[in-house]
């Protein structure tokens, strides 16, 4: 293994560890009396070093979120661009879910106390949906680029908010395990695509459609919708 090798694997055991202790802190002292100080000294590092890896506190906290987050944009990128923008988005959340379902047991662990910290914290709770909104943004990006099209326009919007409804149902307080939430996102997936009708996702056919779609100056979709 080269010396590159060794200090990245070396950076994800840090990074790995920061988070257990903060996890484990937050669940036995409770998020809001823990301290960065404290994270940092369970693992022997200093302060300086946690922010090396963190932001802060709810950034670790939120670390396996974003991490989430971000599979999930490469995994769209790299999708064929012959494949219609819904399609890609679900094929892209399989192989994120694949990656749930090859979790060892360590990284299950960490997942479910994870979730447990964040439905137990209110102030997580709204910087998870902070993320999922950050998130929802850059995919519109993406589908407006396969599509075409402008990120403003509604056809964009629209294929990503039903795609995140799909995802969002399937989570709830009562199922965190990463495997049954994997079986239970896959089975909406395929609901959903069974539901649609076909070529939904696909560019309007023509400039009339297209502005149908597109948002006015200062409209937007909410004022579209109601």
């Amino acid at each position: 293994m080269t010396a590159v090798g060794l200090r990245e694997r070396k950076k994800q055991r840090t990074r790995d560890a920061l988070i257990d202790a903060a996890l484990d802190l937050f669940l036995t002292r409770g998020y809001e009396a823990t301290t960065v100080d404290q994270i940092a000294a369970e693992v022997e590092v200093s302060p300086r070093t946690f922010f090396r890896y963190f932001a802060s506190k709810e950034d670790v906290a939120l670390s396996l979120t974003a991490d989430e987050q971000r599979m999930l944009l490469a995994e769209l990128a790299a999708r064929p661009e012959s494949e219609s923008p819904f399609t890609a988005l679900c094929q892209a959340m399989r192989s994120l879910l694949q990656i749930l379902r090859e979790a060892d047991e360590t990284e299950a662990g960490r997942y479910l106390r994870c979730q447990k910290v964040v439905h137990s914290t209110p102030a997580l709770l709204a910087g998870t949906m902070r993320l999922v909104k950050e998130n929802e943004r850059r995919l519109v990006a993406e589908v407006a680029r396969r599509l075409g099209a402008d990120p403003c326009d509604l056809q964009p919007q629209f294929i990503v908010a039903v795609f995140v409804s799909v995802a969002l149902a399937c989570f709830d307080e009562r199922t965190q395990d990463p495997a049954v939430l994997a079986r239970r996102l896959e089975d909406l997936l395929a609901l959903a695509e069974r539901s649609l009708c076909p070529g939904w996702d696909l560019p309007a056919r023509s400039e009339a459609g297209r502005a149908r779609l597109s948002l006015s100056p200062g409209l937007t979709p909410r004022h579209v919708l109601t």
